[in-house]
Protein backbone atom coordinates (compact mmCIF):
# COMPACT_ATOMS: atom_id res chain seq x y z
CA UNK A 1 0.00 0.00 0.00
CA UNK A 2 1.41 3.05 -0.96
CA UNK A 3 1.77 6.34 1.44
CA UNK A 4 -1.39 8.14 1.58
CA UNK A 5 -0.84 11.66 -0.71
CA UNK A 6 -1.51 14.79 0.51
CA UNK A 7 -4.26 16.89 -1.69
CA UNK A 8 -5.19 20.49 -1.41
CA UNK A 9 -8.71 20.79 -0.25
CA UNK A 10 -10.12 23.47 -3.00
CA UNK A 11 -8.36 23.13 -6.52
CA UNK A 12 -7.66 26.95 -7.34
CA UNK A 13 -7.14 26.80 -11.25
CA UNK A 14 -10.73 26.97 -11.66
CA UNK A 15 -12.95 29.63 -11.67
CA UNK A 16 -14.57 30.80 -8.09
CA UNK A 17 -18.28 30.39 -8.85
CA UNK A 18 -16.85 26.79 -10.07
CA UNK A 19 -19.00 24.35 -8.14
CA UNK A 20 -16.47 21.56 -8.16
CA UNK A 21 -13.49 23.28 -6.99
CA UNK A 22 -13.25 21.00 -4.05
CA UNK A 23 -12.36 17.61 -3.85
CA UNK A 24 -14.91 14.69 -4.73
CA UNK A 25 -17.32 13.87 -1.93
CA UNK A 26 -18.16 10.38 -3.28
CA UNK A 27 -20.01 9.80 0.06
CA UNK A 28 -22.90 12.72 -0.92
CA UNK A 29 -22.30 11.91 -4.60
CA UNK A 30 -23.76 7.97 -3.69
CA UNK A 31 -26.27 9.66 -1.72
CA UNK A 32 -27.41 11.55 -4.87
CA UNK A 33 -26.72 8.75 -7.28
CA UNK A 34 -26.77 4.99 -5.26
CA UNK A 35 -25.30 3.29 -8.69
CA UNK A 36 -22.32 4.95 -8.17
CA UNK A 37 -21.65 2.77 -5.34
CA UNK A 38 -20.48 -0.09 -7.11
CA UNK A 39 -17.37 2.19 -9.05
CA UNK A 40 -16.09 3.57 -5.62
CA UNK A 41 -13.05 2.22 -4.40
CA UNK A 42 -9.94 2.52 -2.37
CA UNK A 43 -6.88 3.72 -4.32
CA UNK A 44 -3.35 2.08 -3.61
CA UNK A 45 -3.04 5.85 -1.42
CA UNK A 46 -5.66 4.76 0.33
CA UNK A 47 -8.23 7.06 -0.87
CA UNK A 48 -11.78 7.15 -2.13
CA UNK A 49 -12.12 7.55 -5.84
CA UNK A 50 -13.01 5.69 -9.02
CA UNK A 51 -10.90 3.81 -11.56
CA UNK A 52 -11.01 6.55 -14.16
CA UNK A 53 -9.56 4.34 -16.58
CA UNK A 54 -12.78 2.87 -16.89
CA UNK A 55 -15.75 4.13 -19.32
CA UNK A 56 -18.45 2.91 -17.11
CA UNK A 57 -17.29 4.17 -13.75
CA UNK A 58 -16.59 7.63 -15.50
CA UNK A 59 -20.05 8.13 -17.28
CA UNK A 60 -21.42 7.23 -13.76
CA UNK A 61 -19.42 9.66 -11.82
CA UNK A 62 -20.82 12.33 -14.40
CA UNK A 63 -24.12 11.06 -13.69
CA UNK A 64 -23.80 11.58 -10.22
CA UNK A 65 -22.33 15.00 -10.48
CA UNK A 66 -24.92 16.26 -12.85
CA UNK A 67 -28.09 14.88 -10.08
CA UNK A 68 -26.07 16.10 -7.17
CA UNK A 69 -25.18 19.55 -8.04
CA UNK A 70 -27.64 20.02 -10.76
CA UNK A 71 -30.44 18.48 -10.42
CA UNK A 72 -30.29 16.31 -13.48
CA UNK A 73 -32.20 12.75 -12.68
CA UNK A 74 -31.71 10.89 -16.05
CA UNK A 75 -28.38 11.32 -18.31
CA UNK A 76 -27.08 8.81 -20.01
CA UNK A 77 -24.50 8.82 -23.65
CA UNK A 78 -24.44 6.49 -26.20
CA UNK A 79 -21.18 3.65 -25.68
CA UNK A 80 -18.10 5.47 -26.94
CA UNK A 81 -19.46 8.99 -27.54
CA UNK A 82 -17.68 11.77 -25.30
CA UNK A 83 -18.22 11.57 -21.90
CA UNK A 84 -16.61 15.22 -20.97
CA UNK A 85 -15.12 16.35 -17.48
CA UNK A 86 -17.65 18.34 -15.88
CA UNK A 87 -15.90 20.54 -13.87
CA UNK A 88 -13.75 22.22 -16.55
CA UNK A 89 -16.94 22.21 -18.99
CA UNK A 90 -18.67 24.25 -15.59
CA UNK A 91 -15.41 26.06 -16.23
CA UNK A 92 -16.24 27.76 -19.84
CA UNK A 93 -19.78 28.61 -19.00
CA UNK A 94 -18.62 30.78 -15.67
CA UNK A 95 -16.13 32.46 -17.78
CA UNK A 96 -18.27 33.32 -20.47
CA UNK A 97 -21.18 34.59 -17.82
CA UNK A 98 -18.30 36.71 -16.65
CA UNK A 99 -18.23 37.97 -20.70
CA UNK A 100 -21.56 38.91 -20.76
CA UNK A 101 -21.72 40.90 -17.34
CA UNK A 102 -19.28 43.13 -18.78
CA UNK A 103 -22.30 44.63 -20.66
CA UNK A 104 -24.53 44.28 -18.27
CA UNK A 105 -23.43 46.93 -15.31
CA UNK A 106 -20.75 44.00 -14.39
CA UNK A 107 -24.00 42.16 -12.97
CA UNK A 108 -24.21 38.62 -14.63
CA UNK A 109 -27.28 38.42 -16.76
CA UNK A 110 -30.06 35.67 -15.82
CA UNK A 111 -32.89 34.37 -17.11
CA UNK A 112 -33.88 32.31 -20.24
CA UNK A 113 -34.40 35.72 -21.89
CA UNK A 114 -30.62 34.87 -22.48
CA UNK A 115 -30.02 32.86 -25.79
CA UNK A 116 -27.01 30.66 -25.90
CA UNK A 117 -25.64 28.64 -29.06
CA UNK A 118 -23.69 25.97 -28.18
CA UNK A 119 -22.03 24.22 -31.86
CA UNK A 120 -21.73 20.83 -31.20
CA UNK A 121 -23.09 20.16 -28.32
CA UNK A 122 -22.87 16.19 -28.58
CA UNK A 123 -24.80 13.10 -27.24
CA UNK A 124 -23.77 14.62 -23.58
CA UNK A 125 -25.34 18.06 -23.82
CA UNK A 126 -23.35 19.16 -20.68
CA UNK A 127 -23.05 23.00 -21.72
CA UNK A 128 -26.42 23.51 -22.07
CA UNK A 129 -27.26 21.72 -18.64
CA UNK A 130 -24.93 23.86 -16.84
CA UNK A 131 -25.12 26.83 -18.66
CA UNK A 132 -29.61 26.85 -17.73
CA UNK A 133 -29.37 25.09 -14.03
CA UNK A 134 -26.76 27.96 -12.93
CA UNK A 135 -27.69 31.01 -15.05
CA UNK A 136 -31.59 30.08 -16.23
CA UNK A 137 -29.73 30.93 -19.91
CA UNK A 138 -31.88 29.25 -22.97
CA UNK A 139 -29.96 26.87 -25.15
CA UNK A 140 -30.22 25.82 -28.83
CA UNK A 141 -27.70 23.33 -29.49
CA UNK A 142 -26.30 21.88 -32.90
CA UNK A 143 -24.44 19.12 -34.02
CA UNK A 144 -23.60 16.95 -37.50
CA UNK A 145 -24.58 13.11 -35.97
CA UNK A 146 -28.01 12.16 -35.55
CA UNK A 147 -27.04 10.42 -33.02
CA UNK A 148 -25.60 12.79 -30.55
CA UNK A 149 -28.70 14.69 -31.34
CA UNK A 150 -31.35 12.07 -30.58
CA UNK A 151 -29.23 11.43 -27.29
CA UNK A 152 -29.61 14.88 -26.37
CA UNK A 153 -32.67 15.12 -27.13
CA UNK A 154 -33.83 12.24 -24.95
CA UNK A 155 -32.31 13.69 -22.31
CA UNK A 156 -34.13 17.17 -22.45
CA UNK A 157 -37.47 14.87 -22.81
CA UNK A 158 -36.34 12.58 -19.45
CA UNK A 159 -35.66 15.57 -17.12
CA UNK A 160 -38.69 18.04 -17.65
CA UNK A 161 -37.37 21.55 -15.96
CA UNK A 162 -34.93 21.23 -19.25
CA UNK A 163 -38.19 20.98 -22.09
CA UNK A 164 -38.61 24.46 -23.18
CA UNK A 165 -35.16 25.22 -22.47
CA UNK A 166 -32.96 24.06 -24.35
CA UNK A 167 -33.76 22.88 -28.00
CA UNK A 168 -31.05 20.46 -30.43
CA UNK A 169 -30.64 20.99 -33.98
CA UNK A 170 -28.92 19.14 -36.81
CA UNK A 171 -26.57 20.56 -38.37
CA UNK A 172 -27.77 19.31 -42.36
CA UNK A 173 -25.35 21.39 -44.14
CA UNK A 174 -22.22 20.49 -42.84
CA UNK A 175 -19.20 20.85 -43.57
CA UNK A 176 -21.32 24.79 -42.47
CA UNK A 177 -20.60 25.55 -39.00
CA UNK A 178 -23.59 28.38 -38.61
CA UNK A 179 -25.24 28.32 -41.80
CA UNK A 180 -28.89 26.16 -41.53
CA UNK A 181 -28.70 26.46 -37.94
CA UNK A 182 -30.08 29.66 -37.61
CA UNK A 183 -33.61 30.27 -38.16
CA UNK A 184 -34.21 33.78 -39.99
CA UNK A 185 -35.07 36.67 -37.89
CA UNK A 186 -33.20 34.62 -34.67
CA UNK A 187 -30.87 36.30 -32.12
CA UNK A 188 -27.92 34.56 -29.54
CA UNK A 189 -26.12 36.49 -27.21
CA UNK A 190 -23.75 34.07 -26.89
CA UNK A 191 -21.97 31.49 -29.01
CA UNK A 192 -19.72 28.36 -27.57
CA UNK A 193 -18.23 26.01 -29.17
CA UNK A 194 -15.63 23.13 -28.28
CA UNK A 195 -14.16 22.31 -32.02
CA UNK A 196 -12.44 19.16 -32.38
CA UNK A 197 -8.82 19.11 -31.58
CA UNK A 198 -7.03 16.80 -33.40
CA UNK A 199 -6.87 16.27 -37.30
CA UNK A 200 -7.34 12.92 -37.97
CA UNK A 201 -8.64 9.63 -36.69
CA UNK A 202 -4.90 8.37 -36.48
CA UNK A 203 -3.22 11.44 -34.46
CA UNK A 204 -6.28 10.98 -32.28
CA UNK A 205 -5.26 7.64 -31.51
CA UNK A 206 -1.46 8.76 -30.88
CA UNK A 207 -2.48 11.59 -28.38
CA UNK A 208 -4.35 8.66 -26.57
CA UNK A 209 -1.51 6.81 -26.59
CA UNK A 210 1.10 9.16 -25.07
CA UNK A 211 -1.77 10.46 -22.74
CA UNK A 212 -2.44 7.06 -21.19
CA UNK A 213 1.41 5.85 -21.33
CA UNK A 214 2.38 9.21 -19.65
CA UNK A 215 -0.05 8.49 -16.77
CA UNK A 216 0.53 4.55 -16.24
CA UNK A 217 4.10 4.93 -16.61
CA UNK A 218 3.97 2.27 -19.49
CA UNK A 219 3.95 1.87 -22.75
CA UNK A 220 -0.21 1.84 -23.93
CA UNK A 221 -0.07 0.00 -27.38
CA UNK A 222 -4.32 0.03 -27.74
CA UNK A 223 -5.48 2.97 -26.06
CA UNK A 224 -9.24 2.86 -24.82
CA UNK A 225 -10.21 6.33 -24.28
CA UNK A 226 -12.09 6.89 -20.69
CA UNK A 227 -13.81 9.66 -22.14
CA UNK A 228 -14.91 8.14 -25.43
CA UNK A 229 -15.44 10.19 -28.17
CA UNK A 230 -16.57 9.39 -31.68
CA UNK A 231 -14.96 10.83 -34.43
CA UNK A 232 -16.31 13.88 -35.34
CA UNK A 233 -16.36 14.98 -31.31
CA UNK A 234 -12.37 14.27 -31.47
CA UNK A 235 -11.00 15.28 -35.34
CA UNK A 236 -11.77 16.86 -38.16
CA UNK A 237 -9.97 18.35 -41.30
CA UNK A 238 -7.28 20.44 -39.95
CA UNK A 239 -7.83 20.73 -36.38
CA UNK A 240 -8.96 23.08 -34.42
CA UNK A 241 -7.58 25.69 -36.04
CA UNK A 242 -8.70 25.16 -39.39
CA UNK A 243 -12.86 24.46 -37.44
CA UNK A 244 -11.82 28.25 -35.73
CA UNK A 245 -10.85 29.76 -39.09
CA UNK A 246 -14.50 28.43 -40.57
CA UNK A 247 -16.10 29.73 -37.63
CA UNK A 248 -14.25 33.31 -37.42
CA UNK A 249 -14.73 33.10 -41.34
CA UNK A 250 -18.88 32.64 -40.72
CA UNK A 251 -19.17 35.07 -37.91
CA UNK A 252 -19.00 38.00 -39.96
CA UNK A 253 -21.56 37.06 -42.25
CA UNK A 254 -23.74 36.94 -38.58
CA UNK A 255 -22.82 39.52 -36.53
CA UNK A 256 -25.97 41.25 -36.23
CA UNK A 257 -27.42 37.88 -34.94
CA UNK A 258 -24.92 37.02 -32.59
CA UNK A 259 -23.73 39.08 -29.79
CA UNK A 260 -20.73 36.95 -28.62
CA UNK A 261 -18.97 34.35 -30.06
CA UNK A 262 -16.53 32.32 -28.34
CA UNK A 263 -14.35 29.15 -29.11
CA UNK A 264 -11.99 26.93 -26.89
CA UNK A 265 -8.49 26.71 -28.12
CA UNK A 266 -6.31 23.81 -26.75
CA UNK A 267 -2.79 24.97 -28.01
CA UNK A 268 -1.47 28.01 -27.64
CA UNK A 269 0.77 27.96 -30.87
CA UNK A 270 -2.37 28.38 -32.59
CA UNK A 271 -3.61 31.82 -31.34
CA UNK A 272 -1.51 33.70 -34.01
CA UNK A 273 -3.70 32.15 -36.75
CA UNK A 274 -6.76 32.13 -34.88
CA UNK A 275 -5.79 36.17 -34.10
CA UNK A 276 -4.99 36.58 -37.79
CA UNK A 277 -7.84 35.33 -38.52
CA UNK A 278 -9.97 37.55 -36.39
CA UNK A 279 -8.18 40.49 -38.34
CA UNK A 280 -9.32 39.61 -41.07
CA UNK A 281 -12.86 39.47 -40.50
CA UNK A 282 -12.38 42.87 -38.49
CA UNK A 283 -13.58 41.71 -34.98
CA UNK A 284 -14.26 45.17 -33.33
CA UNK A 285 -12.90 43.56 -30.12
CA UNK A 286 -11.46 39.94 -28.53
CA UNK A 287 -10.44 38.79 -25.80
CA UNK A 288 -8.38 35.65 -24.59
CA UNK A 289 -9.21 33.97 -21.44
CA UNK A 290 -6.94 31.07 -19.86
CA UNK A 291 -8.51 27.99 -18.02
CA UNK A 292 -6.56 25.30 -16.42
CA UNK A 293 -8.18 21.50 -15.19
CA UNK A 294 -5.37 19.67 -13.42
CA UNK A 295 -2.22 19.59 -15.69
CA UNK A 296 -4.34 20.46 -18.66
CA UNK A 297 -4.23 24.18 -19.91
CA UNK A 298 -6.74 25.77 -22.24
CA UNK A 299 -8.29 29.52 -23.25
CA UNK A 300 -11.43 30.85 -24.65
CA UNK A 301 -10.73 33.58 -27.35
CA UNK A 302 -13.88 35.38 -27.16
CA UNK A 303 -14.74 38.35 -30.22
CA UNK A 304 -17.68 40.18 -31.19
CA UNK A 305 -18.18 42.72 -34.10
CA UNK A 306 -20.06 45.05 -30.76
CA UNK A 307 -18.11 46.67 -27.79
CA UNK A 308 -18.50 44.21 -24.88
CA UNK A 309 -19.73 47.49 -22.63
CA UNK A 310 -21.72 49.72 -24.20
CA UNK A 311 -22.57 48.42 -27.78
CA UNK A 312 -23.63 44.86 -26.25
CA UNK A 313 -27.09 43.51 -27.05
CA UNK A 314 -27.46 41.70 -23.88
CA UNK A 315 -30.67 42.55 -21.71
Amino acid sequence: MLKKKEFPTEKQMLHPRNLHRERYDFGALVQSCPELAAFVIQNPYQDTSIDFFNQDAVKMLNRALLKHFYNIEVWNIPPGYLCPPVPGRADYIHHAADLLAIGNNRTIPLGKQIRCLDIGVGANCIYPIIGNKTYGWSFVGSDIDPIAIKNAKMIIRLNPSLIGAIEVRLQKYNPSILKGVLQVGENFDLLICNPPFHTSAEEARSGSQRKLSNLKGNKIKSPTLNFGGQNNELWCPGGEVQFARQMIAESSEFAGSITMFTILIAKSEHLPMVYHALKLVKATEIRTIPMAQGNKISRIVAWSFHRFGADSKVK
